[in-house]
């Protein structure tokens, strides 16, 4: 057959969620073949990592990339948000699929096939955002699951757009409960957030901030503890997108105490950003308007407090980017108008580590933990990804722990996303990606962009992994049975 390029990573310290050593790592083609210490093999190519970590590529569940939303469409095409991803020490993105109401889920998964194929830095996977489910569309969730898309996600918020009824999202998370897939849920109560968007406008307060002051923490963990109440019910394993607040994270943990199976993500501007920053002068406070909005500053601690305990399972970008001029522009005179969203898939590795593991709030096990071993688990991709093994994708990061850098859209080493600011402009991080490998091919050679587009392929994932990583529904429903009825509801509904 055709040659297996090889790879030696000679002397780094190697992290994954529960490792910490020094050791060499041999990769034949796409995969690790070896981990040993001074290891003597011939290779195609070296790489001294000496001094550096060498951790799993990032995998990233909750990416936006050539969303059409608002009249517009995410400024990041597969290709240029996968390269930032690259750069960033991301090696894997779930992206979202989108059904239009009343059409296929199927077709909507090839419409985004279509925009992926060989356009992409790195693997992706997708989830599908189902907007509506009548009964007799309900098999199509096992075909999805069937070609490898084993999540969707469903919204409390969007009225008019994407909301779904609360009896839409009991049949879908039943249909999960049974095939062991995994619904994905935006909690927020839409309908009543409309309502305070018609009062502020008819008030005449039309600016970014009225973004955030409609949309209030309370709505936010409405939304959380209707769908876990849901969730319970209907013996489903649930997982909660973005979230933001106290508020909704004392609902997360009400839930796991009474043995709900709920898992939750929560991303980097809610725990470095915060509501101030809507006062920015002129329309700048736009560049913030994303939904969840930023919340008050106390909720930083609390949602570090909730990573650390393991409440919160996973920190993930919601790389959603609208530009400020032309696309955020659109609700200048109006802010319900203005497209929800932000960027952050570069940025999320580097900031986690500075502003996570440097100040002493989550360890460089939980670290790894966070940004790719469980989001790999929970998805069906470990241990594919989200880990440094024999046998496992050698999606493989050598970060450097002393490399300074100043994120900024003006600062060209940290600014490859195709929008027109950060989100984290003028923020300091010691910690950053070096070299990056994809599946063996080396993708970023000391912060250069060295592969092209379609090095990345699809990733069909497997049944949901949660806590128990298992391969297969059946053995998901034996195992949900008896975890049930711990504070569950009785026998499930014939």
């Amino acid at each position: 057959g055709e040659h297996k390029v090889s790879v030696l990573i000679k002397n780094g310290r190697i992290v994954t969620a529960v490792d910490d050593y020094r050791a060499d790592i041999f990769i034949n083609g796409s995969q690790v073949a070896l981990i040993g210490k001074d290891l003597a093999i011939e290779a195609d190519k070296r790489i001294d990592a000496s001094g550096k970590l060498v951790i799993p590529g990032g995998v990233d569940p909750h990416t936006h990339l050539e969303l059409p939303f608002g009249g517009t469409t995410t400024s990041d095409t597969f290709e240029t948000g996968t390269r930032a991803a690259a750069y960033g020490g991301t090696t894997c993105i779930i992206d979202f699929a989108v059904q239009t109401r009343g059409t296929s889920t199927l077709k909507a998964l090839d419409t985004w096939h279509a925009k992926a194929e060989g356009k992409t830095a790195i693997d992706y996977a997708f989830h599908m955002i189902v907007t509506d489910m009548p009964q007799e569309r309900v098999g199509e969730m096992r075909s999805l699951a069937d070609s490898g898309v084993t999540s969707y996600k469903l919204f409390m918020a969007y009225p008019g757009a994407l909301l779904s009824d609360d009896g839409t999202i009991f049949r879908a998370m039943r249909k999960a409960g049974e095939d062991g897939t995994l619904v994905c849920m935006h909690a927020e109560n839409g309908i009543v957030i409309d309502e305070l968007v018609k009062i502020a406008l008819a008030q005449r307060h039309v600016e970014p901030k009225y973004h955030a002051l409609t949309r209030p923490t309370r709505l936010e963990a409405e939304g959380v503890h209707r769908a876990l109440a849901i969730a319970e019910v209907a013996r489903a394993p649930v997982y909660i997108v973005h979230l933001s607040c106290y508020d909704a994270l004392h609902e997360l943990r009400m839930a796991q105490a009474r043995g709900v199976m709920a898992h939750a993500e929560t991303c980097p501007q809610y725990l470095l950003l915060d509501v101030d920053r809507y006062d920015e002068p002129g329309f700048d406070g736009a560049k913030y308007v994303l939904t969840p909005p930023l919340r008050e500053k106390w909720n930083h601690d609390e949602l570090w407090g909730g990573l650390r305990s393991h409440a919160l399972d996973v920190i993930s970008t919601d790389h959603c980017p609208f530009c400020l001029k032309e696309q955020k522009e659109l609700g200048r005179s109006d802010f319900s108008k203005i497209p929800n969203g932000g960027p952050g898939i570069e940025s999320r590795m580097s900031l986690i580590y500075h502003y996570g593991v440097s100040t002493g709030h989550i360890s460089l096990n939980r670290f790894v933990e966070l940004t790719s071993t469980a989001p790999a688990k929970i998805f069906g991709l470990f241990p594919k990804k989200g880990t440094i093994a024999v046998g496992s994708d050698a999606d493989i990061v050598i970060f450097d722990p002393a490399r300074e850098e100043t994120i900024s859209a003006f600062n060209g080493r940290t600014h490859h996303m195709n929008i027109d600011y950060s989100a984290y402009e003028g923020f300091k991080v010691k910690g950053y990606t070096e070299t990056v490998l994809s599946r063996g091919k080396v993708v970023i050679e000391n912060g250069n962009y060295v592969g092209r587009a379609g090095d990345g392929a699809f990733v069909k994932r497997r049944a949901y992994g949660g806590q128990y990583a298992n391969t297969h529904a059946n053995m998901v429903r034996d195992v949900l049975a008896p975890r049930a009825s711990l504070g569950s509801p009785g026998r499930r509904l014939p």
